[in-house]
């Protein structure tokens, strides 16, 4: 394989590093805003550029040096689009998604990898994928978006992350998404020798119990306590494994435990659970207190579904495998109808003529929730008219760089509580 070169934003603590690396990629850099993720990508990797601030800030590093890479990859914030959260989306501090976008215009590298959470593939945000979409074709990328759940990529957890690919469009036929492979392990037989380790008695009983694989782990952020596994529903799913999930231990249950002792895990168990080890090939070490440990890991994109995204890219730029023409390659995202209507729209235009541009059957009160949702991630100007209201698309909300955008006081104002 060609040796591939790749810059990393919102690097985290390696999670997407480490696949990336695994799968053939080079880091020319990685950029992180948190000091505990920045000061483990160092201890792991202590030959890489490894850059500790705000990515959007060219202080930090100036991405006019970096424009011959493969790839630009990145698990950019997710509290914007999170549905534990207020689905702020564009209007969000932490949101740089459309940013990472425009960066690529900038950079132009020949593959774009960016993940985040489920949450983004919900209809929420149907208009801000089709932005994005429509941005990056317009920068010369074919791309497509896929959820992707880590337990089909050797991970005992369920953890689903929405995914998004670009190549340019002279690789993009070579592009096929990494094929499925059930996790094999559960809970108990992925954790027994962590849980064994101290003596307890009951860890046999304990693995046949935890016969499935993890609910998500949640890394959770600086706004919030000390390390939990999660909201109610998934300490109840935890508790069904045989798992305490308020909080995290220290140590594993030693010989004095009893039998039917309900243990909590440890970090190392809650690292096994995202993807790291036993294989020595994905060996990390996480620096920091117990909190900061699980917090990089938890908020991690899981070792092995960056491993396997990777060498489908890596595969592409390689031209492995066989082209197709990109209308078969290419998994078509659900448009939002109302949106391209506003989008295409030659001038401002009356609820029955955008219902028309549509083309679909919109009554009233849906048609006004519709464009609510859409006023959160795009400017719209309303005008009465003769026809009744009309409505202009003007703009889009999100930072994509502008050095006048209110994000910059509201992120510095926010920086203490963002992670």
């Amino acid at each position: 394989m060609a040796d591939l070169t790749a810059v990393e934003i919102c690097a985290g603590a390696g999670g997407q590093s480490l696949g990336l690396e695994l799968a053939g990629f080079e880091h020319a850099l990685a950029v992180e805003l948190d000091e505990n993720a920045v000061n483990t990508l160092r201890k792991n990797r202590s030959d890489w550029d490894v850059r500790h601030g705000d990515v959007a800030d060219e202080g930090a590093w100036d991405p006019k040096k970096f424009t011959d890479i493969d790839l630009l990859a990145g698990g950019v914030p997710c509290p914007p689009f999170s549905i534990a959260g207020k689905q702020l989306g564009a209007t969000d501090e932490r949101d740089l998604f459309a940013w990472a976008v425009e960066l690529a215009g900038r950079m132009q590298p020949r593959a774009v990898l960016l993940e985040n959470v489920r949450g983004l593939s919900m209809p929420r945000f149907s208009a801000y994928r089709q932005h994005v979409k429509d941005r990056l074709k317009e920068l010369g990328y074919w791309s497509d978006w896929k959820l992707l759940h880590a337990n089909d990529y050797g991970v005992p957890q369920l953890r689903p992350r929405f995914v998004l690919v670009a190549l340019r469009n002279e690789d993009a036929p070579w592009f096929e998404w990494p094929e499925a492979t059930p996790c094999k392990d559960t809970v108990g037989t992925a954790l027994f020798d962590l849980m064994a380790e101290n003596g307890w008695p009951g860890a046999e009983a304990w693995r046949e119990k935890a016969n499935d694989i993890a609910p998500t782990i949640v890394g959770g952020s600086k706004k919030h306590g000390g390390a939990d596994l999660g909201p109610t529903r998934a300490k109840a799913a935890w508790r069904a494994l045989g798992v305490d999930a308020m909080g995290v231990a220290n140590t594993a249950p030693d010989e004095s435990a009893p039998v039917d002792f309900v243990p909590k895990l440890t970090t190392e168990m809650v690292q096994r659970i995202q993807g790291w080890g036993p294989d020595p090939d994905y060996a990390w070490d996480f620096t920091g207190r117990k909190t900061a440990k699980y917090r990089q890991i938890g908020n991690a994109f899981p070792p092995p579904v960056a491993r396997a995204v990777g060498t489908s890219i890596a595969n592409a730029l390689n031209r492995k495998g066989q082209p197709k023409e990109l209308s078969e390659a290419e998994d078509e995202v659900m448009h939002d109808r109302l949106y391209l209507a506003l989008k295409n729209a030659p001038a401002a235009l009356t609820e029955k003529e955008l219902v028309k541009l549509a083309g679909e059957k919109i009554d009233p009160p849906t048609f006004e929730r519709r464009m609510a949702m859409l006023a959160r991630d795009f400017v719209i100007d309303e005008d009465d008219q003769l026809g009744g209201r009309a409505y202009r698309l003007v703009g889009f909300k999100g930072f994509i760089g502008q050095e006048d955008h209110e994000r910059h006081a509201r992120f510095a104002e926010m920086r203490s509580r963002i992670s």
